[in-house]
């Protein structure tokens, strides 16, 4: 199974528990605020932004912050000014790690990545060295209860998605980044429920991994996510989903 796809469903779970409410929101900000500067303020016209407002909104984030985040990333009013890094790594196994982050302090957001990827027999790779085995994709989740494969497979084509499959106890949908809010648009227009939806980096070759180097490895990605600069860790791993699901729940115990 890919990697990606169950651990995608495993940190979303997570972070629907999580009672780390205002750190969460701090991640969100950042993320909006770049996405605003970037692309600018208007979310019909910046696919980036539109995602990362969608996801305030689930977390419960008030109007009010969304609004002022996105003028802060326009320069409409003041504010700290972050700027997006990218870091290409391996981890145990020699898996692929491609890390985004947003900062206001480069060297320290490079030397607390540089610690934790030391923590677990990681390593920071040279520029391309990494980033080549990546692609931008939009990812849509179905559950399987609310609709059947055939009738959600017709709306998706149609819509322009490239591909869907089953991964677990949903369906996953995988577009181009432009494609993916028509996507969503046409699924919502026919009442099915999506469980969520993201703009991300997929691996193109997955690199299999398994005992103490897939513990580890999930581990690092963990310490990693859990720093105040990191927006999100890619990897190219592929896991079992037995062995995904023990070393999870090994790691939330």
């Amino acid at each position: 199974m890919s990697g990606h796809s169950k651990w995608a469903q495993i940190k979303h779970k997570k972070a629907a528990q999580d009672k780390k409410r205002g750190k969460l929101f701090s991640k969100i900000i950042r993320e909006i605020t770049i996405a605003a500067k970037i692309g600018g303020g208007d979310p019909e016209g910046n696919p980036r932004l539109r995602t990362v407002i969608e996801k305030a909104k689930s977390a419960n984030m008030p109007n009010d912050n969304i609004e002022r985040a996105i003028k802060k990333g326009t320069g409409e009013i003041p504010g700290v000014v972050y700027e997006e890094v990218s870091y290409e790594a391996y981890g145990p196994g020699g898996v692929a790690l491609y890390i985004l982050a947003t900062t206001d302090n480069k060297n320290r957001t490079t030397g607390e990545i540089r610690h934790v990827l030391s923590r677990f027999n990681g390593n920071l790779g040279s520029s391309g060295s990494v980033a080549w085995q990546f692609e931008s994709k939009g990812i849509i989740h179905v559950s399987t209860e609310s609709v059947d494969e055939d009738t959600l497979m017709a709306i998706v084509l149609e819509a322009g998605a490239e591909d869907l499959k089953k991964v677990g106890d949903s369906f996953e949908i995988i577009t181009g980044p432009r494609e993916l809010h028509q996507v969503v648009d046409e699924i919502n227009k026919k009442n099915v429920k999506i469980e969520d939806y993201e703009l991300t980096m997929l691996a193109q070759s997955p690199k299999h991994v398994t005992g103490k180097d897939a513990e580890k490895l999930l581990k690092l990605i963990e310490a990693l996510e859990e720093l105040d600069d990191i927006q999100n860790v890619y990897s190219n791993f592929d896991i079992s989903e037995e062995e995904l699901e023990a070393i999870s729940q090994k790691l939330a115990s």
